[in-house]
């Protein structure tokens, strides 16, 4: 139970965004789903493995922010605000398309520890 806990401060941590806030009424919502004896069904484990993903496409767009944060922008058609915006959603994007394809291994990790919080309920 301590391992959802710190998943849920890290998701608190990145309020504000919509992605971090589903991921985490995912978790919530597994959690609170955990009720049978005997294993997870193959929705729970499918359930399991997008939440997981959901998370690792998270973590990967707080990694990539920073980086992109720092890339100046020049020229007639570089900067303002819209570009901060635009930044900011594309970030998320490389977050998830990363997570989709194979992402860093954070996935599998979070989806092991899901399905081991499911057998202890």
């Amino acid at each position: 139970m301590d391992n959802l806990n710190q998943y849920n401060a890290l998701f608190s941590n990145a309020a504000g965004n919509a992605s971090v806030q589903k991921a985490a009424a995912d978790v919530r919502n597994l959690s609170n789903a955990a009720q049978g004896k005997g294993g997870p069904s193959e929705q729970k484990i499918a359930y399991a493995k997008q939440a997981a993903e959901d998370f690792e496409a998270v973590f990967l767009a707080q990694m990539l922010g920073p980086i992109f944060d720092s890339l100046e922008t020049e020229g007639p058609f570089g900067g303002g605000p819209g570009e901060k915006i635009f930044r900011s959603m594309l970030v998320q994007e490389y977050g998830k398309s990363i997570a989709k394809s194979g992402g860093i291994g954070i996935s599998d990790a979070v989806q092991r520890e899901i399905l081991q919080l499911q057998e202890v309920a």
